[in-house]
């Protein structure tokens, strides 16, 4: 071969490497999953179960969803709207995140939810019970994997009034939506089911001497309701106690009022608590017992259903994820798949959205009593199975009338 033939040969393999170079296709970058929580303030052990039970779920995967690398961004909202929006700005246009995940308070999430939809990009919150982000605002990009704050209320209210056999109920609760919601929910249907609310006393978010509130309930009530939120619950079980009420006058709440994020801090004035929720940590299923052996040995602890939501959430993710072979960049079709997942193992138990974007399942009504070891665990004492948060009204009927609130229903019988 002539020198010249030769360089015309080797010119063309040349091209045609280099041009192989130039069309082969980039390798992915990871997958980034943006997660805000309120990790200061007095919300902090419920936002750190959160982190640990997403973790935990990436750690059992290896970090990887669909051959891709998962890298997760934790943010810290401080239980402060502003700075919720400023992160989520942060996530979204720097970190260039594609899935939002996380939100502890529901004032958050109500802040947080217009933004997600002017950004268009999927977002799950985990924990945010606020009732009308899946009800009546119709948050497109919002997708709850948590619960709506009035949907154990409602099957418990019935329970209250037909099981239990109470007929007058006293409320203490926190003076914001969430407490509002899970009232109004037990309020309804105690008082469908013969019973009546006959006080509501309201304190102040954060508040952490009950006292005052706890001398005002009425001793005529069968039962008092309680929704205190975060570590003020503490205080209210210790004082209601003090106040030499526990005896006489039993305790039903909320389910986070003894949720297993606070339940190691409290001692024997929390022992005979009712309360309804999605999960206890003494759940007896193969895939919660597996769960609580594997989140015990890492963290220490019985998680709590702030734990379960988000180690749920991290395999909802991964089945949208495998689903759509990976390619998470299309936010429609990541969409479309968020909303198709089912899984019907969950340590919670079977778990699928109806078509507002919150989960149909089950709800548990819980004894607080202690275990063999001497540990204060929410013992189940009635499963009521496949719960809406529309109950079993229609959703047509049930989002014409208004939201929970402080007023709504009102206290006829105060």
């Amino acid at each position: 071969m002539s020198a010249n033939r030769f360089s015309i040969v080797l010119g063309a393999l040349l091209v045609l490497l280099l041009a192989g170079i130039g069309v082969a296709p980039a390798q992915p970058g990871p997958i980034r999953i943006g997660f805000v929580t309120d990790l200061t303030g007095p919300a902090a052990q419920a936002a750190k179960d959160m982190v640990n039970g997403l973790t935990l779920y990436l750690d059992e995967i290896g970090s990887q969803m669909a051959g891709r690398k998962v890298e997760l961004i934790v943010e810290d909202s401080q239980g402060r709207p502003d700075v919720a929006l400023t992160k989520l700005r942060k996530i979204v246009e720097h970190d260039r995140v594609h899935i939002v995940a996380g939100v502890l308070f529901g004032h958050i999430g109500y802040a947080m939810a217009p933004k997600v939809e002017e950004y268009r990009i999927p977002a799950l919150f985990t924990v945010a019970a606020s009732d009308d982000l899946t009800q009546r605002l119709k948050y497109r990009w919002v997708i709850r994997t948590g619960w709506a704050s009035s949907q154990p209320s409602h099957p418990f209210g019935e329970y209250a009034a037909r099981t239990l056999g109470y007929r007058k109920v006293a409320v203490v609760a926190s003076d914001y939506a969430f407490g509002w919601e899970v009232v109004g929910g037990f309020q309804r249907t105690f008082e469908e089911n013969g019973g009546q609310v006959i006080q509501k006393l309201w304190a102040p978010l954060g508040v952490m001497d009950l006292s005052p509130y706890i001398a005002k309930i009425r001793r005529d009530a069968d039962a008092v309701l309680t929704m205190i939120a975060g570590a003020s619950t503490l205080q209210f079980l210790k004082q209601y106690e003090e106040a030499g009420l526990k005896a006489r006058i039993p305790l039903i709440g909320g389910g986070p009022a003894v949720d297993e994020a606070l339940l190691p801090s409290m001692g024997d004035e929390a022992l005979g608590v009712v309360t309804p929720l999605i999960y206890s940590g003494a759940l007896e299923t193969p895939a919660n017992r597996r769960f609580v052996k594997e989140y015990r040995a890492r963290f220490g602890k019985v998680p709590s259903y702030f734990s379960e939501t988000n180690y749920t959430s991290g395999r909802w993710i991964n089945e949208a994820v495998k689903a759509l072979g990976g390619n998470v960049e299309d936010r429609e079709k990541l969409l479309a798949a968020l909303r198709k997942v089912e899984i019907a193992d969950a340590p919670r138990g079977p778990v699928r959205l109806d078509t507002y974007g919150n989960p149909i399942q089950n709800v548990y009504f819980r004894k607080v009593e202690r275990n063999r070891e001497g540990e204060l665990q929410n013992t189940v004492i009635v499963t009521i199975p496949a719960v809406s948060q529309f109950w079993k009204y229609s959703p047509d009927a049930f989002l014409r009338q208004p939201v929970y609130s402080r007023d709504v229903p009102p206290c006829r019988y105060c």
